[in-house]
């Protein structure tokens, strides 16, 4: 006798949901791959990337100023910098004893606040980076972290429960998987990755805790320097994607050794700023920069320097278009203040998702990226929802407003049924035809204070043809 159907469907969910968890996942790269991306990162779109340690002292010329202060070619500009300003024997280490953000100044829930505010759905928050000290009290990490050292208090921590009390952020964390000046480093580079002290002793055991510790959504790892095997990379994400307390939706990244990026892990970064223009088939994240000269605050930035909002909205929309998410980075001062200009950008796209948010969250590619008549528009699609039944929609990003009262589009194709508006703007828009053109949209005369937002328009295209 078959059971009744409610019944039958909750068993079916049951066993559906038991055959999801009980897939493990084999520590090689083809097994690795084939595990499908926590929707949530796809539906986010845009995260916020947090640049701050030691590095932010000195606040000069971060990228990277350690690097280029002691390493084999240092810039004169550095080198001049530190005469001027340090006594002669000074060391970077010394850095880390006014790495000290003061109370008062120092607000995690302002940071979640301003990156809540800004419309973004996650935050990856540098942990360490490639000098080695770490923002947590590691235990492996003696007397170079955050507790042992400098603010005297667990930063990570700090900021993953700030960021935990707005519900449409995660918190994620960045892991430099080596460390440019720790010798037993620097003696595994010596011996061509033949020995393993640094990562056995160091590296892994601080990727366990985090992860032990604070339950990140996202573990964005930094290791082009030695061969996936020599970090054992494909082992440790065995187990995160198996065993570890957020194996069901943390999201990686795909710097896990040299020649792994672009090529293997849970969404593709490829290399810094990376925007590729073009539909791509995996998912893949833009890493970029508000400040276009460093990741790292800079005393001595300019204005000019800093990307405009239409600068920062021209990118997410590029981005999203072509299969996207876009995770863009500030570098807060040492004393824990994100400076206003960087402020002001997270709060204009903020302002901006409010009225535009449907074209981008949970949104998709659509077959066309850019128009085929017009440079200056990007689509997305998405489907809806309404009535009982399903309704697809495309959106057109228009990064110029048109000089004239008509909006020409190549790709879109008008049905019977089409429907035209103007997120933000209450009405239906009038549609006709044109030749060689799919959809000449009439633009009503809209007063200054009627517009929707100031930048980066959307119109929604329903029920086209194509």
């Amino acid at each position: 006798m078959p059971l009744p159907f409610t019944l039958e469907v909750f068993v079916t969910f049951v066993f559906c949901v038991l055959c999801v968890q009980s897939k493990r996942y084999e520590p090689n790269w083809d097994s690795l791959d084939s595990r499908p991306l926590p929707s949530w990162y796809d539906e986010g779109k845009i995260g916020i990337f947090i640049h701050w340690g030691v590095f932010s002292v000195p606040s000069f010329n971060s990228e990277w100023f350690w690097w280029q202060w002691k390493g084999s070619a240092p810039r004169k500009q550095v080198v001049d910098f530190m005469k001027k300003n340090y006594p002669p024997d000074w060391t970077y280490a010394d850095f880390a004893k006014e790495f000290n953000p003061p109370a008062g100044i120092y607000n995690p829930m302002h940071w979640a606040e301003i990156f809540n505010a800004s419309g973004a759905r996650y935050i990856v928050h540098v942990t360490k980076h490639h000098e080695g000290f770490t923002s947590w009290p590691s235990k492996h990490s003696f007397n170079w972290n955050s507790m042992d050292v400098g603010p005297g208090r667990d930063l990570v921590g700090d900021l993953a429960k700030a960021v935990r009390q707005f519900p449409n952020l995660r918190y994620g964390i960045y892991h430099s998987l080596f460390e440019w000046f720790n010798p037993l480093y620097l003696n595994d580079v010596k011996n061509n990755f033949t020995t393993t002290d640094f990562v056995s002793g160091k590296t892994l055991p601080e990727l366990y805790e985090l992860v032990n510790t604070y339950h990140p959504d996202v573990v964005w790892s930094d290791g082009s320097k030695g061969p996936d095997t020599y970090w054992n990379s494909t082992q440790f994400l065995a187990w995160l994607y198996n065993d570890s307390p957020v194996k069901d939706f943390v999201v990686t990244n795909d710097r896990w050794g040299n020649g792994i990026a672009c090529h293997h892990g849970g969404f593709l970064t490829c290399h810094d700023r990376y925007n590729p223009g073009v539909l791509q088939k995996r998912k893949f994240e833009n890493a970029m920069t508000l400040d276009t000269r460093s990741w790292g605050y800079r005393r001595d930035m300019k204005l000019k320097q800093i990307l405009s909002i239409e600068e920062v909205l021209e990118t997410l929309v590029i981005t999203i278009s072509c299969n996207g998410n876009i995770l863009i980075n500030v570098g807060p001062t040492k004393d824990g203040t994100i400076d206003p200009v960087f402020e002001e950008r997270l709060r204009q796209l903020g302002s901006w998702l409010g009225v535009t948010g449907e074209a981008v969250y949970g949104s998709r590619p659509w077959t066309y990226q850019n128009d085929t008549h017009n440079s200056d528009v990007w689509y997305t699609m998405k489907s809806m929802e309404t009535d009982s039944k399903s309704e697809m929609s495309v959106y057109a990003f228009l990064l110029k407003w048109p000089d004239s009262d008509i909006l020409k589009l190549g790709a879109p194709q008008a049905s019977s049924s089409t429907v035209v508006t103007l997120l933000g703007y209450s009405g239906q828009l009038d549609y006709d035809y044109s030749p060689g053109y799919g959809l000449v949209i009439q633009i009503p005369p809209i007063p200054f204070n009627k517009m929707p937002c100031e930048w980066v328009w959307v119109f929604k295209l329903t029920n086209i043809a194509n």
